[in-house]
């Protein structure tokens, strides 16, 4: 037994009936390895199961199965090679075959076919060493298998393990289907921002637990004594709690998002003097791709006691213009000139709250007269927005040039 970090290991004792008849005993008589005489006796007494009378018959069914050759009988060493081959054989089998049971998901998802091809190998991995673990079992169960004592202990343990991580590497690789999952049942085949946080936080919870189990797996398959892991945690959890802290805020920090819902993917927003598009929110952190196109990493555990200006939660887009026209224009032009820029305001079918939206003369300057705007719209996006204004700006010249208005030019106005 060894002990190192708070948990022991301890080597895997196998069931003295599991081992090949001629090392049930020890060499001086017949006192048995590992267990008491009367459990063996017990033991002894059941019979063997009918995958080990298999194993028995294949290795019995080599030509002078008995002869040793390097600690292992000449039936024992055939089979093993023989299941080798058949590992490959069923690796490359289900490589082959797994991917054509979701072609109708992979042809509506590219990420979904990125996946799943990706992800084949390692289950195919996890197939084969599934194989090896369970037949390397049944073989050493039997009583005609012989080899030595260290390949009948790790044998059945590595391929397990094996078996475990092709698992979790598959299982890892198959979180980007939530994405196409949501996808082939999405109506319009169009994520909004609501779809793509819930995606990005199934994904991350996905993630964490699969780590966290498969860790589980790996270290009950290596024999790990987890009660004494679990009492080792809770003598280093301070301090683990204390290296993790961090970490531990950005979950929570990540919860509080997903809760509040302050911002969703595709928002635009401002978050301690960063300002750009979410893109993405993990377990740990926040994405913005700003306006430059650079990616802007953000802990999550900022984002819960920072403030956070949300452009995505507008009701509507306000502009304010201000308009100089020539301090020479004609007053009842100017009136006209108003008056037109009012009308376009409210004949607009984005402008919103039409008894808050006008267009007045707010000043006199020492070389301008001052037309103020107020404007609400009813857009979606940047680029909808600078489509009204330039929509609304080239309306206002051609209202102005119908009027004989001039607008102010100071150059002009200091060469007169």
């Amino acid at each position: 037994m060894l002990e190192f970090g708070g948990m022991t290991w301890r080597p895997a004792r196998r069931d003295p009936f599991t081992l090949s008849k001629d090392r049930r005993e020890d060499p001086n008589g017949n006192v048995p390895l590992g267990d008491d005489s009367a459990k063996l006796a017990e033991r002894n007494d059941e019979p063997p199961s009918t995958e080990s009378e298999n194993m028995d018959k294949f290795v019995e069914m080599v030509p002078n199965w008995a002869d040793e050759l390097m600690g292992f009988n000449q039936g024992t060493l055939v089979v093993l090679i023989g299941l080798v081959l058949l590992v490959f054989v069923a690796r490359l089998v289900a490589v082959m075959t797994i991917p054509n049971m979701f072609n109708s998901l992979c042809e509506k998802s590219p990420v979904a076919e990125i996946a799943i091809h990706g992800s084949s190998k390692a289950l195919g991995t996890a197939v084969g060493a599934a194989i090896m673990w369970q037949s390397s079992l049944s073989l050493i169960e039997g009583t005609t298998a012989m080899m030595p004592s260290t390949v009948e202990f790790w044998l059945p343990s590595i391929a397990q393990v094996v078996m475990l991580v092709a698992v979790i590497v598959w299982a890892l690789r198959l979180t980007v289907c939530v994405q196409a999952v949501v996808e082939y049942w999405d109506d319009d085949d169009v994520l909004d921002g609501a779809e793509r946080t819930l995606i990005g936080a199934v994904e991350s919870v996905m993630r964490f637990c699969i780590v966290v189990f498969g860790s589980i797996f790996i270290a009950d398959a290596l024999n790990f004594d987890l009660t004494t892991m679990v009492a080792g945690l809770g003598i280093t959890g301070l301090a683990l709690a204390l290296a993790a802290k961090d970490s531990i805020a950005n979950v929570f920090g990540a919860v509080t998002v997903l809760l509040d819902r302050p911002f969703r993917v595709g928002d635009w927003v401002l978050i301690s003097g960063s300002e750009g598009e979410v893109i993405n929110i993990s377990l740990r952190t926040t994405l913005l791709r700003t306006s430059v196109d650079t990616i802007v990493t953000i802990p999550n555990a900022n984002l819960t006691n920072k403030p956070i200006e949300n452009f995505g939660k507008r009701r509507w887009r306000r502009y304010q213009p201000v308009i100089s026209l020539d301090l020479d224009s004609d007053p009842d032009a100017v009136q006209s000139f108003t008056d037109g820029v009012e009308e376009l305001i409210r004949n607009d079918e984005n402008t919103m709250k039409e008894d808050a939206s006008w267009a007045k003369v707010t000043s006199i300057a020492k070389d301008s007269i001052e037309v103020s705007c107020n404007i609400y719209w009813d857009v979606d996006g940047g680029a909808n927005e600078k489509e009204a204004r330039q929509s609304f700006l080239l309306n206002v010249a051609r209202i102005a040039k119908e009027n004989g208005i001039v607008f102010y030019e100071p150059r002009i106005r200091r060469s007169a």
